[in-house]
């Protein structure tokens, strides 16, 4: 029998690459031998003392009276568990000084839903009859991002400003020069730092972006789900920003909970409804037990510590062997460059004038059992089709055990090569 789907369902039903690409890992991690080299995705790494945190509260929701009730039981109000909406409030009023109450809080299953529901509350067609879309002042940007307006391409990116950095390195800028804010756009929005690069965005950069938006009358969303204050998966000196018109998303994944599903939004009260109400629609209420995990870590604090004692140590030094190993791997012979590494659990590379496709590397390293990411995925939004660039790039997770990112950066090394470059 042959079904005809509307548009909605022909949009979201027909696949995406962030749908093939994972299904694709999900395939390869289920049939793959123990030689595979798993360096796609976006998998957070157990870490030993955050198990030990998790394992901790579990015990400890069990001995509580009504705690697992709590946690697997009961349906929580659409836009999150009260104390957890007041304990975020609380810790980012209290630390920071933020003019915050429960109010401008709200909890969406996972961080990717917070943001097909952000951009499609915000963007797409409008009651008027025209069209609004999302501002991405730099790529490449999240590839999760791509295929969530309900109603067709969401998305105008500005040209990134590509600086060489060194001898094997480059970092990419925001071309405020070019960055228009035309009568379109309903939002500006960047990941902090950003994935797939690891760019962070200078305390600045932020302050400018928050300028131009509050100057057009638009929010500022930015998404933190590597960044600080948690999960602290960031190397550069920051400070948390955030402004009456400004977004910020925060996740419980990357500390080491992905499989709670607990995003987390700060934004203006208006929105924050409105993302209750979707949550009601979409999913009647979000997952409690991430919430009730976190719960006493937010209220006390003790997640801030976790994060800047624990995971951020953990991911850096993750990076710095990760980075040393593909500087052993690439050596000098050929033209590569890795973007500067500031957060999130990444390394992007660029290879200038790559004689093959991201894509083609791609499924010639999977049949050597690594996988990568592609990098053209990254580039949506972008208008020029035949901007090379974006088809000599790449996506590596150092996130594994080091053996497993050491031999597989061998075994891309060896492969770019044997493309010819």
């Amino acid at each position: 029998m042959s079904y005809e789907f509307s548009n909605f369902g022909r949009h979201l039903g027909s696949g995406s690459g962030i749908g093939d690409l994972m299904d694709d890992l999900g395939h390869a991690l289920a049939s793959g031998g123990p030689d595979l080299k798993m360096l796609g995705g976006g998998q957070p790494a157990r870490i030993p003392e955050m198990n030990a945190v998790w394992r901790r509260r579990l015990e400890e929701l069990m001995e509580e009276t009504g705690g697992l009730e709590r946690s697997l039981t009961s349906y929580d109000p659409p836009r999150g568990n009260p104390a957890f909406l007041e304990a975020i409030a609380t810790l980012f009023r209290e630390t920071f000084g933020w003019d915050l109450t429960s109010d401008n809080v709200a909890v969406t299953s996972g961080g990717q839903t917070a943001f097909y529901f952000l951009f499609n509350l915000l963007a797409g067609d409008m009651p008027d009859g025209s069209r609004r879309k999302i501002l991405l002042p730099l790529v490449p940007e999240y590839i999760g991002y791509a295929n969530q307006g309900v109603g067709g391409e969401l998305f105008r990116a500005i040209t990134p400003l590509i600086e060489k950095t060194g001898p094997h390195e480059f970092k990419y800028r925001v071309d405020f020069d070019n960055l228009e804010v035309t009568p379109d756009i309903a939002a500006i929005c960047a990941s902090r730092p950003t994935n797939p690069t690891g760019n962070v965005l200078t305390d600045e950069e932020i302050a400018r972006l928050s300028a131009i938006a509050k100057q057009h009358d638009i929010p500022l969303i930015i998404d933190n789900a590597y960044g600080a204050p948690f999960p602290g998966i960031i190397f550069s000196e920051v400070t948390p920003h955030w402004e009456p018109h400004m977004v910020l998303t925060l996740s419980l994944s990357k500390i080491g909970l992905p499989g709670t599903r607990t995003g987390i939004v700060i934004g203006p009260p208006e929105i924050i409804r409105a993302l209750g109400s979707m949550s009601a629609i979409a999913g009647l209420s979000n997952p409690n037990i991430g919430q009730q995990i976190a719960l006493p870590l937010i209220k006390s604090g003790e997640i801030l510590k976790l994060s800047r004692d624990v995971v951020r140590p953990f991911y850096q030094e993750k990076c710095r062997l990760a980075r040393q190993a593909a500087v052993e791997a690439f050596g000098d012979d050929i033209e590569w460059f890795m973007h500067v590494s500031e957060g999130a659990l990444f390394l992007w590379f660029w290879f200038p004038g790559l004689p093959i496709t991201s894509q083609e590397l791609y499924e010639r390293l999977k049949k050597r059992e690594v996988l990568i990411i592609p990098g053209h995925h990254f580039f949506f939004g972008h208008d020029d089709e035949n901007w090379q660039h974006r088809h000599e790039c790449i996506r590596v997770s150092y996130a594994m055990d080091e053996a497993v990112v050491r031999d597989g950066l061998k075994i891309i090394a060896e492969e770019v090569r044997r493309a010819g470059l």
